[in-house]
């Protein structure tokens, strides 16, 4: 296998790079936990997409080194011991990659395009700037879209699924594939890219006129309710545990009561506010974390004999 250090060397030699490179980088800077060992290599890619991620991609394949795919680390834990190989951070691909054209809008959906790193908040905001309905849920939802995507976020009853039309990705032979959205591959909290070993690189969704201004107030009722259930109190991954009701009631409903909410371990807790929330107190690790997610999940089971399936990804060398 190469050493990460040859690995760069290579691939510098024969592709441009616009970016941010770096060893050993603590991937408590890029999860919403604010814990997580290193990343062995970090490679934030710029505007340099399309060249230079396949060739990355493919030269790491080619010389045995592990590659795993970041966002926003919005629902992600990565381990004390960090990540081995290559972490491929997309956060750099941001922005609008194409705006309906002007003889579209209309009473006919609007199509629009972000690249996958865009923040979902961001993305929300710049659809109602157009006047183009269809992202308001997004609002006040850390992540990015490609995240968003991967795991078909779903809030306020509304789902990312729904307003998708396709997804540019790499798909596993490095080659660019538009895929249009198959309902039947979607469902709570799944998407067919959770089954496949392909990067999401940009988003479009099909949206629909609406005043800017009812956008805009629905979009900050929205930001208020989040932030009254405390998603913004102390830094957490949002809702632990899935919450698809398929056991009559949320998964913070039967946390609250069998009593768990301020339950610890370590420096992580059960959200005193929110029981299906498990937060860092402020020196939590991610041990501490991993440990009370499956305290929680034993205790339910015990009580209930209901299996709660965590809604955080578990990433890195545990």
């Amino acid at each position: 296998m190469l050493t990460l250090q040859k690995f760069i060397e290579r691939i510098n030699s024969r592709a441009e790079f616009d970016g941010l490179v770096r060893f050993a980088e603590s991937m408590s800077l890029h999860t919403t936990f604010k814990t997580g060992g290193p990343a062995d290599l970090w490679i934030q890619p710029g505007d340099c997409f399309p060249g230079y991620v396949p060739f990355l991609l493919r030269e790491a394949r080619a010389g045995g080194i592990p590659v795993f795919v970041a966002g926003g680390g919005s629902n992600l834990l990565v381990s004390d011991r960090g990540i081995r190989g290559i972490t491929l951070d997309t956060g750099g691909w941001k922005g609008v990659v194409k705006t309906p054209d002007s003889d579209r809008r209309g009473p006919e959906a609007a199509r629009l395009e972000f690249r996958s790193g865009t923040q979902a908040d961001e993305a929300a905001e710049t659809a109602a700037a157009l006047g183009l309905s269809g992202l308001e849920f997004l609002a006040g939802m850390p992540g990015t879209l490609g995240g968003a995507v991967w795991m078909n976020a779903r809030c306020y009853g509304h789902e990312t699924a729904g307003v998708l039309a396709e997804t540019l990705i790499l798909d596993e032979n490095f080659e660019c594939v538009r895929v249009p959205k198959n309902v039947e591959e979607f469902s709570y909290k799944k998407s067919p890219f959770q089954k496949r070993s392909a990067v999401i690189v940009s988003v479009s969704f099909d949206l629909v006129p609406r005043p800017a201004r009812e956008i805009r107030e629905e979009m900050e009722a929205f930001r208020l309710d989040r932030k009254a259930k405390g998603h913004y109190r102390y830094p957490s991954a949002g809702s632990a545990f899935k919450n698809d009701r398929k056991f009559g009631k949320s998964a913070g409903k039967l946390i609250d009561e069998l009593g768990l909410r301020g339950l610890s371990a370590g420096g992580a807790q059960v959200a005193p506010f929110h029981g299906n929330i498990i937060i860092n107190t402020g020196n939590a690790t991610s041990a501490d974390i991993r440990k009370l997610i499956l305290l929680v999940a034993d205790r339910v089971r015990a009580g209930t004999g209901f299996e709660l399936e965590p809604e955080i990804l578990f990433a890195g060398e545990w």
